[in-house]
């Protein structure tokens, strides 16, 4: 069966598309990960093929990055098959169709930063570039999971102040995080992992030399880690004192108990000198929070759209 001539009246198949698009997009960023932790990102010293193959030999570190290149390809296909999915069965919600298509343009341009990552020989600016687009495409993903996801439009209304502090307190922690993340890759790729070797201190200080551009890249991403765990715990006190509604509640949970893993991994990365295990986990922690961000921001539009805001976003829908 072609993708053309996938199913169209199957209830859901398209939202099952974006979650598994969402999911598939996670295990990505954690494998892109341990390709940078075990020193393999230029084991394959071309692109698009590895020393001259689709299949090369797969051993050592061409095993790590040729993997990661083979699952960003089988999240294109994914998405792409999804995409012609959601724009058969949902002609009245133009929002997700276009969404959707943007979500193509980017896996492409993501495609394109991986390339020249290997052919400029890991630049620095270019891989932290590649890191962020892979977020970005995360977060279109996953408010795509969120706004088809049954019985969207009928779940329990919050009263307006609520939607408004979810909205808005979703979308700042989303920005922290995304910040978080990328200021976390500009650490990977700059090599200023242990320019702070001790921890919770700074080279024995709480505020270090910032003369020195590592360090001063190192302790930027071990403070806005400290703010966006704030943030999180007081959205996440906010929800669970005057929110009823389950949905969001069980995501303020969710981002709490992941950025204390998160603070966590960040303390083992250092304890244990970036050992693999720790630091890949560390990212994956980073991007499973920046979904759950997203989505409760996501849940915000959709209360604040059953109040008749005007600026209701199109991709709730015409009957929203």
């Amino acid at each position: 069966m072609t993708v053309l001539q996938m199913p169209v009246d199957r209830p859901g198949l398209h939202h099952r598309g974006f979650l598994a698009t969402t999911l598939w997009t996670l295990g990505l960023l954690y494998l892109g990960s341990v390709v940078h932790a075990t020193e393999s990102s230029l084991a394959c010293p071309d692109w698009p093929t590895c020393f001259g193959t689709m299949m090369p030999e797969m051993t050592g570190g061409v095993f790590w990055e040729h993997l990661h290149r083979l699952v960003a390809g089988g999240l294109l296909l994914i998405f792409a098959a999804t995409t012609v999915l959601a724009w058969k069965a949902l002609p009245e919600r133009p929002g997700v169709r276009y969404a959707s298509l943007l979500g193509v343009g980017l896996l492409l341009v993501q495609s394109v930063f991986g390339g020249l990552t290997v052919m400029l020989r890991l630049p620095d600016a270019i891989s932290t570039a590649h890191l962020a687009l892979a977020f970005l495409f995360l977060g279109l993903a996953t408010v795509l999971t969120v706004v088809t996801s049954p019985g969207w439009e009928d779940r329990p209304r919050i009263r307006s102040p609520q939607a408004r502090v979810i909205r808005t307190g979703g979308t700042l922690l989303t920005a922290l995080v995304f910040g978080q993340s990328v200021l976390g890759g500009a650490v990977r790729h700059t090599d200023s992992g242990m320019a702070c070797p001790d921890i919770p201190l700074c080279l024995g200080q709480w505020i270090p030399p910032l003369e020195n551009g590592l360090i001063a890249t190192h302790f930027a991403h071990r403070l806005l880690g400290l703010v966006t765990a704030l943030a999180v715990i007081a959205l996440t006190g906010y929800v669970l004192r005057k929110v009823s509604a389950p949905g969001v509640r069980r995501l303020a949970l969710g981002a709490l108990l992941v950025v204390v893993a998160q603070v966590a991994l960040g303390f083992a990365s250092v304890y244990w000198r970036l050992a693999v295990a720790p630091v890949s986990l560390h990212t994956l922690a980073a991007a499973a929070l920046f979904a759950v961000s997203v989505a409760i921001a996501s849940s915000g539009w959709r209360t604040a759209a059953a109040f008749g805001n005007p600026a209701r976003d199109v991709l709730v829908g015409s009957d929203g």
